[in-house]
C-alpha cells in the first residue's frame, strides 16, 4: 500500500506593511452659492413681484413720442415673460450707455454722420429699443475698426 502523500506547505515571509498615506484634511464646506430660477415665469416673479409691475416699469422706457405709456402697458401685459425679460435688458443698457431713447437716436445719427438728416433720424425713431441698441453696437464697432 502505498502512503498518502503529503503536501508541504512553504512558510512565507509575512509581507512588509506598506506606510497608510495620511488622508488629505477634508476641505471646509463653502456655502452653496444661491442660484436663482431658469423659467421665465419665476424669474420675473422673483425680480419684479409680478409681470404687470415689470410692464409698468418698461412701458414708459420704450414709449416712443407718439406712443401712449399706458396703452403700451397694456399691451405688455400679453407678451410672454420672456419677452419682457429681454425687454428689460435693453432698457437697462439703454439707460447705462446712453440715458434716454432720444440720446440713442443721436448717437446712432452721430456715429453715421447723418445727425442733421431729420429723415434718417425720423426712420430711427420708428425702430424698435432692441434694433436701436443693435443698430448703436454696430455703428461702435465700425467705429473702432
Amino acid at each position: 500500500m502505498a502512503s498518502k502523500k503529503t503536501q508541504s506547505v512553504k512558510k512565507v515571509a509575512p509581507k512588509a506593511k506598506v506606510p497608510v498615506k495620511a488622508k488629505a484634511p477634508k476641505k471646509a464646506k463653502v456655502a452653496p452659492v444661491k442660484v436663482g430660477p431658469r423659467h421665465p415665469k419665476a424669474r420675473v416673479a422673483e425680480a419684479h413681484g409680478s409681470k404687470a409691475a415689470l410692464a409698468k416699469a418698461i412701458a414708459s422706457t420704450i414709449a416712443r413720442a407718439d406712443q401712449d405709456a399706458g396703452a403700451l402697458e397694456a399691451q405688455l401685459t400679453k407678451a410672454s415673460n420672456a419677452q419682457l425679460l429681454r425687454l428689460s435688458r435693453a432698457t437697462q443698457t439703454m439707460k447705462a450707455k446712453f440715458g434716454d431713447r432720444d440720446k440713442l437716436i443721436a448717437a446712432i445719427g452721430a456715429a453715421a454722420n447723418k445727425s442733421k438728416d431729420k429723415d434718417y433720424l425720423a426712420k430711427l425713431d420708428s425702430y424698435s429699443l432692441p434694433q436701436l441698441l443693435d443698430l448703436a453696437a454696430a455703428s461702435q464697432r465700425t467705429a473702432r475698426a
